[in-house]
Parts: structure tokens; C-alpha cells; sequence
């Protein structure tokens, strides 16, 4: 049985978009596929006559500096960016979080926007990008705006992108400054498509021996990935030290809302997993940014 009938490979976002809104219906846009084409042999997707391949834009592989900031494109493959010099010196833990995802092999294929418009609460690659501070670009038929990276997700599996109207491009992220420093942490299960238990990242800034600013996101803590504001005021403003991680973890459990899942962890292993991470990570952080 064949799983689509027709296959399009755009050279630009407009023309992506104009296949998307007036090719036969139903109409999906597809880049690494390595979700996608799972759903849709084992059913979990509805049936799709269309298919529009993005992996032939060029501003959507795209890896590089662009002012003040590094631009990311939608489709680079996860094992590319893992492997930048641009990524790895502005965004580590963005590095981290790829060279985690799956395997090698679906590394090669698979990409950050599949990652981020897959839209689940502990994806690697979504996590970092939140505490890292991304803007995501989205283009419509008017042309291309920038939206808060947390403002892109609805609930587990839904984003707040117009399907056949809208196409997310890629990523902007500050470029790190001296005294910069961020980290990406998890536990995963040891099967092979190693599945999140949990995992977090930390943004931060150090300045005369105390944390000045801080990032910190974990997934799963809530139907959406967010950030966690109450436990970021914990650590502003103080010295870095095991005493204030306790007491911001006391806060995190507070603010986080870990449930039990049959296929990965309960709730319990997951609030002890949190302390351990919320050390590991705020140290690799730390250290990074002296």
C-alpha cells in the first residue's frame, strides 16, 4: 500500500508554502521523516496524499551567524548541528541535547524542527532551545515573523502552527558572552530509542561569584515544555552553592508537575532524579560560564 501519492520537493520557503496550501489533499510537510513515517505505517497518522520535501531549502539547513545572534535552520540534521563549531562554542548544551537524541543513524536524518514541531513535553532538542533563550521563525504567505519559542506549543502534540499555512524555518539564539555557560542533562531508558526519563537544561551568568541570571527548563514537567521561573528567582543573585541547590529544589518539586508513566517512570523516581540533575547540571553550567 502506498503511503502517499504524490511527493514534492520544493527550493524555497515560498514555494513550499504555495505546495502546501494548493497541492491535493491531504497535504503534510516532511523533512527527516523519522517520525512521520512510522505514524503513518503503523496508523498513527491520518492518511496523506502529499508530501513536501524541505530539505531542499537552503535557508532551512543553514547553520551560522547572522548580527547578534546564531540562526539554526528548521531541517539541519540533528548529527550537523551536534557537530558545529557555531553550536558548540554559542550553544552547548543544544550540542548535548542532539548528540542525545536516538541513534546515530536516525541522527543523520532526523532534524531540530521535527524535534520541536513533534511538540512532546521532554523532547531534547525543545528543552535546550527553551532555556537557551530561542526565538523560533515562522513564515506564512505575508512573509516570515519571529515567535516566543514557548509560545509555539499548545499541549502534548499540538503546536500553535497553521498547518498548510504556516512553516516553521529555524531558530535564533543569543550568542554567548564571557561568563556565559549552559548544560544539558538527562536520564534515559536503555532501550534503543533511549526514551527521556528526564532531563533539564541550565542557561547561566556569573558575575563577581554569584549567579546573575539563570535559565533552567525540564521535561516532562508539564503538558508543554516551559520554562521554570520560580525556581530560576531562587538562584539569582546568589553564590553558587550545594545549600542553594536544595533549597531551589524544594522549589522546583513545587513547580513542576512530573507524573507516572507506565512505559518510562513514576512520578517518585522522577522528583529523586530531579535533584540529582538539577546538581549535575547547574555545576557543568557553572563551570562553563568561569
Amino acid at each position: 500500500m502506498n503511503l502517499w501519492q504524490q511527493y514534492l520537493r520544493p527550493g524555497s520557503v515560498t514555494e513550499a508554502l504555495q505546495a502546501l496550501s494548493s497541492a491535493p489533499a491531504p497535504v503534510c510537510a516532511i523533512a527527516g521523516g523519522t517520525d512521520l513515517m512510522l505514524d503513518l505505517q503503523q496508523g498513527r497518522h491520518p492518511p496523506v496524499h502529499t508530501l513536501v520535501d524541505l530539505t531542499c531549502i537552503p535557508e532551512m539547513n543553514v547553520i551560522e551567524i547572522r548580527g547578534e545572534e546564531l540562526f539554526i535552520g528548521a531541517v539541519a540534521p540533528l548529527s550537523q548541528i551536534a557537530a558545529s563549531p557555531l553550536v558548540g562554542e554559542h550553544a552547548q548544551a543544544l550540542t548535548e541535547a542532539c548528540s542525545l537524541i536516538a541513534g546515530p543513524q536516525v541522527r543523520n536524518v532526523a532534524t531540530l524542527g521535527g524535534n520541536v514541531a513533534h511538540a512532546l513535553p521532554a523532547a531534547d532538542g525543545t528543552i535546550a532551545l527553551i532555556a537557551l533563550g530561542a526565538q523560533a521563525l515562522v513564515a506564512d504567505h505575508d512573509g516570515c515573523r519571529r515567535v516566543p519559542f514557548s509560545g509555539l506549543f499548545l499541549g502534548p502534540g499540538r503546536t500553535a502552527l497553521k498547518g498548510g499555512q504556516e512553516l516553521l524555518v529555524g531558530f535564533y539564539l543569543p550568542l554567548r558572552s564571557t561568563g556565559q555557560g549552559s548544560a544539558f542533562k538527562r536520564v534515559m531508558r536503555a532501550q534503543g530509542i533511549a526514551l527521556p526519563i528526564l532531563n533539564m537544561t541550565i542557561w547561566l551568568e556569573r558575575k563577581a561569584g554569584s549567579i546573575s541570571q539563570i535559565r533552567i527548563s525540564a521535561g516532562p514537567s508539564g503538558p508543554t515544555p516551559r520554562r521554570l521561573p520560580l525556581t530560576e528567582e531562587t538562584f539569582c543573585g546568589q553564590p553558587f552553592t550545594p545549600e542553594l541547590c536544595d533549597r531551589a529544589l524544594a522549589v522546583m518539586l513545587n513547580e513542576v508537575h512530573f507524573r507516572s508513566s507506565p512505559h518510562r517512570a513514576s512520578a517518585e523516581y522522577r522528583q529523586h532524579l530531579a535533584g540529582v540533575l538539577l546538581h549535575e547540571t547547574l555545576q557543568a553550567a557553572w563551570v562553563r560560564a568561569g
